[in-house]
């Protein structure tokens, strides 16, 4: 009872300080993924301070371009916004109204309330905010992930000098689930990029509004697996019911239909060899939850902030069993291989 009330406590206190603690986590994931490129440059004879400096040039100049590229962009669409809502009420009656001509029974009020067009398309705009808010502290996260790679560098020997068998198998567990999660995080964000460019660029031949904004939605859902093409689609192919016809609004599902198949079939396949090691439901209600607790940064970073939940569970004996609920079921010959061993 303690321990569940300590935790409970630890995430009120986490949910109430999201302030500081969004820029941190994404600092954190920043840094991680920065890591890589930093130990490159430094294997090839550069300086640390010289090698921090051209790494913190690229993310500047990474996160300018996307602040430069979505700032017109969500500025359209909220200003549009209000219409496309307005117009998916009156489709909404409309739709409702045709049924009842049918002899179905309608509810109509019910029908509104449980669509609630107004939060389905502000859902990308409300998404899209929530990245903005926390690139809004750029500058605090610019400061945040200086002084975590300049840590970094030195971090390993702080932790020998510790002593002792338990901050080396600290350290070595710490190892190991940094270089997974940058080995995730990178190959995600590969294949990423391309399903957001490659959505991009098939709206805008379409001609659908806004396909810089759907593009950069793909791009940053596809880091949920699963369940974020899904979400990312759904938007998108609600506004081209708004603004094409028919056989457009099937051709915008087929693009999402045909880009999520090929690159998650295919290429992403060839990209991931690390697995992300959580189960379906696991990463689903990783998504929720730390969505509830960080919003669209938890949504962001639900994976990555779960392999760490399970990683810290696998080494502790008392609460393993969380480590083998989030991860996928075991294969069924492990299982008939461990029955025989143990007759045996």
């Amino acid at each position: 009872m303690l321990t569940l009330a300590g935790v409970a406590l630890l995430l009120a206190l986490l949910r109430a300080s999201s302030d500081i603690v969004v820029p941190f986590l994404f600092s954190l994931f920043i840094t991680i993924i920065a890591v890589t490129p930093l130990n490159w440059l430094k294997q090839r004879g550069v300086s640390n301070a010289l090698s921090i400096i051209i790494v913190m040039v690229s993310v500047v100049i990474v996160l300018a371009l996307i602040a430069l590229m979505l700032g017109n962009t969500a500025t359209q669409f909220n200003e549009a916004l209000p219409g496309y809502q307005a117009r998916l009420n009156d489709l909404t009656n409309e739709a409702t109204t045709w049924l009842s001509t049918k002899g179905i029974p309608i509810n109509e009020t019910g029908i509104l309330d449980a669509l609630d067009p107004s939060q389905v398309m502000a859902f990308a705009n409300t998404f899209v905010s929530g990245i903005g808010d926390a690139l809004s502290n750029a500058m605090l996260i610019l400061f945040m992930v200086i002084f975590m790679l300049t840590e970094a560098l030195g971090f390993p020997r702080k932790v020998s000098a510790i002593g002792g068998e338990g901050a080396d198998i600290a350290l070595a567990r710490l190892t190991e689930v940094v270089n997974s999660i940058n080995r995730y995080a990178a190959a995600k964000a590969a294949v990423s990029l391309a399903t957001g460019i490659l959505i991009w660029i098939a709206l805008e031949i379409i001609g659908l509004d806004f396909a810089p904004l759907w593009g950069f939605l793909a791009f940053v859902l596809n880091f949920v697996p699963n369940i974020g093409s899904i979400l990312a689609a759904i938007p998108a192919v609600i506004l081209a019911m708004l603004q094409l016809d028919p056989v457009m609004v099937l051709v915008v599902i087929g693009v999402y239909v045909a880009v999520n198949m090929i690159i998650g079939n295919v290429v992403e396949p060839m990209f991931m060899s690390q697995r992300v090691g959580l189960s379906i439901l696991a990463v689903f209600l990783s998504l929720l939850f730390w969505g509830w607790m960080f919003g669209a940064v938890g949504m962001l970073l639900s994976v990555p902030l779960t392999m760490v939940v399970k990683s810290a569970a696998q080494t502790h004996p008392q609460i393993r069993w969380l480590a083998v609920l989030l991860s996928p079921a075991p294969a069924d010959n492990a299982a008939d291989n461990s029955t025989v061993a143990s007759k045996k």
